[in-house]
């Protein structure tokens, strides 16, 4: 499989050009996604997620605010689906 580095510490793009968290198979706009449906905190977010160190989580929010508006249409398409 190929990953590509994202210039973020812990994401990296997958195959099909994903963001996704590094060394997991969570992808950033899952976390966001359930971020936004519960209200969750980062520090909730770890709760939830133990796998996950409070570094990938907080790499993952600042990839969304870097990617806003492109990772926002992709939740968009994704909640069509």
């Amino acid at each position: 499989m190929t990953i590509t580095a994202t210039g973020y510490q812990h994401i990296e793009l997958d195959a099909k050009g994903v963001p996704i968290i590094a060394v997991t198979t969570m992808k950033v706009v899952e976390l966001i996604m359930a971020k936004h449906a519960y209200g969750w905190s980062p520090e909730e977010i770890q709760f939830q997620h133990p796998n996950l160190t409070m570094s990938q989580i907080y790499s993952a929010l600042g990839y969304y605010w870097d990617y806003k508006e492109e990772l926002d249409a992709d939740i968009a398409f994704l909640k069509l689906m």
